[in-house]
């Protein structure tokens, strides 16, 4: 679990269990029912990244609702948005090893995530991510519970395929731009895993018979050095 769990959790932790002690059966049972949904919302499972060539990963957890040809300061593209559930894992996941060449942050609305309009006018964090094959870029964008974008990286930083990179409290969506040459995995519909889900490789792989799903690896050895936590 993410340290924030703790902040939201254990307040209502405490209160629901002070109010057991005073005999407010109700009240007590509210609470630390509230507290147990944080504290599952929170949750943050370790993942088997991929170690393909070329692969880009889910940076989130979720659904695909969205793939379309979009384009990216004059660069012809494609977009994979994911909507995120209030039940999935809310940690972001770096699509690709890169380094963070840019991140601007958007104020903006909180409508509904699942909404078209939610990639360009709701409250954003815009992330270019600068990987040996070029520039990609993805966003974290807060929706109509989701009330705050939380990043815990910095221009500069480098970072693995896979690795953790923030997280969108309660609800929300997240896009991946990539350039038009990119090889796409995934369609409207696909249920996909943060860090663990293909969506595409890039560059393309030649004659590939590889089936449009999500690849994982079995191996624990493939999980980046971010992603081993003692």
């Amino acid at each position: 679990m993410v340290k924030e769990g703790y902040y939201f959790g254990l307040p209502p932790l405490a209160l629901g269990g002070a109010a057991l002690l005073l005999r407010w059966s109700i009240a007590g049972a509210l609470l630390l029912f509230l507290a147990a949904f944080i504290f599952y919302f929170f949750r943050d499972p370790e993942r088997i990244i991929p170690a393909d060539p070329g692969a880009i990963v889910s940076p989130a957890d979720g659904r695909v609702v969205v793939v379309t040809d979009e384009e990216n300061a004059g660069r012809p593209g494609k977009r994979i948005s994911i909507f995120l559930a209030i039940w999935n894992v809310h940690v972001n996941r770096s699509p690709a090893a890169g380094t963070i060449t840019a991140m601007k942050y958007q104020p903006g609305k909180f409508a509904a995530a699942m909404r078209e309009s939610a990639s360009t006018h709701n409250e954003q964090n815009v992330i270019t991510l600068a990987t040996d094959t070029g520039e990609i870029m993805f966003k974290q964008i807060a929706g109509l519970i989701a009330r705050r974008v939380v990043c815990w990286k910095k221009i500069g930083d480098r970072v693995a395929r896979g690795e953790r990179i923030g997280l969108v409290r309660f609800g929300s969506r997240a896009d991946l731009w990539l350039p038009r040459d990119s090889d796409l995995r995934v369609k409207v519909g696909d249920p996909v895993k943060g860090g663990s889900s293909v969506l595409a490789f890039w560059p393309p792989r030649a004659n590939s018979t590889q089936p449009r799903a999500q690849t994982q690896l079995s191996s624990q050895e493939n999980l980046s050095p971010a992603e081993k936590r003692t």
